[in-house]
């Protein structure tokens, strides 16, 4: 599912991003991938409440979004607008927009058959090391959690007990 590497003669086949109407990701996957196009639609399990029961169901990670490979120059792509399910190619001018090299390929490696793997939150008490931002390779503790996936973290710098905030994938247990 990866794309081409880039061709000496100034054609590429990239990855773009494709818009879809609310909730018919996994429609507009099918039928892109029925006209012959390479579709990439990173996917997650999501819990649904429905007449006070739970329920799991396979839902798309980046709602209203999915990602297809294609060279703007030699394939016909102008048909993508009007398959069932898509919304619009999105655009950077008069071509369709290259989504930036590595980040489908990463998302790619991140997959399986069940979809997106993300690393699981940390729990409160629990020690990290955190990877990216003016703290990188600190250890810190968690605090709390919030519903956005922000984590409250406690360092210790300077001899003084400093409150911080960070995303739960920029770090990992310490």
């Amino acid at each position: 599912m990866t794309a081409e590497p880039h061709d000496l003669g100034g054609a590429k086949r990239r990855w773009r991003l494709v818009r879809t109407h609310p909730q018919r990701e996994i429609v507009a996957e099918g039928h892109l991938q029925r006209q012959g196009f390479e579709v990439f639609l990173p996917k997650t399990v999501k819990t649904v409440r429905h007449a006070r029961r739970l329920q799991q169901r396979i839902a798309a990670f980046f709602p209203c979004y999915l990602f297809l490979s294609l060279d703007a120059t030699r394939q016909r792509w102008r048909c993508i607008n009007g398959t069932f399910g898509v919304s619009h190619l999105v655009m950077c001018g008069d071509t369709p927009a290259a989504v930036p090299d590595g980040v489908v390929e990463d998302l790619i490696a991140c997959s399986d058959q069940l979809g997106l793997y993300l690393p699981p939150s940390p729990a409160p008490g629990q020690k990290v090391r955190i990877l990216a931002g003016p703290f990188s390779g600190q250890i810190a503790m968690v605090q709390r959690l919030d519903a956005a996936g922000r984590v409250r973290l406690l360092l210790d710098i300077m001899g003084g007990t400093v409150s911080a905030r960070a995303d739960h994938l920029a770090m990992v247990a310490a």
